[in-house]
Parts: structure tokens; C-alpha cells; sequence
């Protein structure tokens, strides 16, 4: 039986590698009264700036962020012996609730488009060669304390209307992702990763 893991899930978290099993966190406390997928078996309320991802080690075969990474600081300072990677820390926490050959799927602004900036709550800029630093060959944020390893399985840029359900695009909708394409109005970039753990 599969699970998966959506961050920043709202009560409706999103299932991409539709996983018998989902659960969601969100910084905000969901009211159980409005989860109506039965294949939902838990919401947990958590600040994953601040706290580790509430489940157990290798636990999940996917993780999704869609719309959350952006949301989350790069570099947070309380005082000068005191600087913390907020960001690094959260990708370690992905690799950790991941078993080996986990995915992790995330959609986010990419930088310089407008979409990265617009949202006063957006602080961290993800750019198309930022997940160099998560995967093979680099691990450049290994230096910052990145102790995962993540492998490609795709990097794109798209725009966000054609992601989430790709599957259920008609011949029109079809048609307009690739007019979008080439006229290079992806606002968003997408990583596909692939946990590696041996």
C-alpha cells in the first residue's frame, strides 16, 4: 500500500502518484469536518520552517510541494551564532520521510518571472539550476548540510494550469500549453526527484 505526502495541503491535499494512502500538512489547524476524500488518512498542522515533517523515517513513496517552496526562507538569523537553513533543513526532511526510490514532486515560481515575486510571502527564489544543489551529480548544499541525495527524473518549466491534472487536458487545452511554450510564458518550474538511499 502506497503513501504519499502533500506539504502545505490545505484540506485537500494533492495525491500525484495516486497512493492508496494521503496525508497533508499545512501551517494552518484543518478542521476534519471538511476533509471528504476517504482516501485522506490524516492532516497534521506543522511550521515546516521551523519544525521537521511529523512522520516516521522512509515512511512515504512520495512527497509533493505545490505552490510551497517559494514559501519557505533560505537563511533564517536570530542572532550571529544562530543561522539556521531553513530551506536545506527542509529538503533534508523530505529525503528523510522518503524510503529509497521515493519521488518528490514540486511546482514553484521560477525566478525572474513576476509570479516569483508578486506574493509578499514568496522568500525563496527558485531558479532553474537550483536543484543542483539537491541532486547528483553536485549536492551543492551538501557544504550548507544537505545529507540527502536526490536524483532527476525531469526538470521543466511549464505554467501551473496545465500541471496538476495533465491527464484531462482536452485537444484544445493541448493545443494552448504548447502556444504557451513558445511564446515562453512558463511561469513555474517543476522538479521531479528521485530519492536515493543505498
Amino acid at each position: 500500500m502506497s503513501a504519499h505526502l502533500d506539504l502545505g495541503s490545505g484540506y485537500k491535499p494533492k495525491n500525484t502518484y495516486t497512493a492508496n494512502h494521503l496525508y497533508g500538512i499545512d501551517i494552518e489547524k484543518i478542521d476534519k469536518s471538511k476533509i471528504k476524500d476517504v482516501s485522506i488518512v490524516e492532516i497534521k498542522q506543522s511550521n515546516l520552517t521551523f519544525e521537521k515533517i511529523p512522520f516516521k523515517t522512509n515512511f512515504f513513496d512520495s512527497v509533493s510541494a505545490y505552490d510551497f517552496l517559494e514559501h519557505i526562507p533560505r537563511v533564517i538569523n536570530s542572532n550571529q551564532s544562530n543561522t539556521r537553513y531553513a530551506f536545506i533543513e527542509l529538503m533534508n526532511e523530505i529525503y528523510r520521510v522518503l524510503k529509497h526510490g521515493g519521488k518528490f514532486y514540486a511546482v514553484t515560481p521560477v525566478y525572474p518571472h513576476p509570479s516569483s515575486f508578486v506574493d509578499p510571502t514568496h522568500v525563496n527564489f527558485i531558479t532553474d539550476k537550483t536543484h543542483h544543489y539537491f541532486t547528483e551529480p553536485s549536492l551543492g548544499a551538501s557544504m550548507y548540510g544537505f545529507n540527502g541525495r536526490f536524483k532527476i527524473i525531469r526538470i521543466k518549466k511549464i505554467r501551473p494550469k496545465y500541471l496538476y491534472e495533465p491527464h484531462r487536458l482536452n485537444f484544445k487545452q493541448k493545443l494552448r500549453k504548447l502556444n504557451d511554450k513558445l511564446k515562453g510564458l512558463e511561469s513555474h518550474i517543476l522538479w521531479e526527484l528521485e530519492a536515493i538511499k543505498v
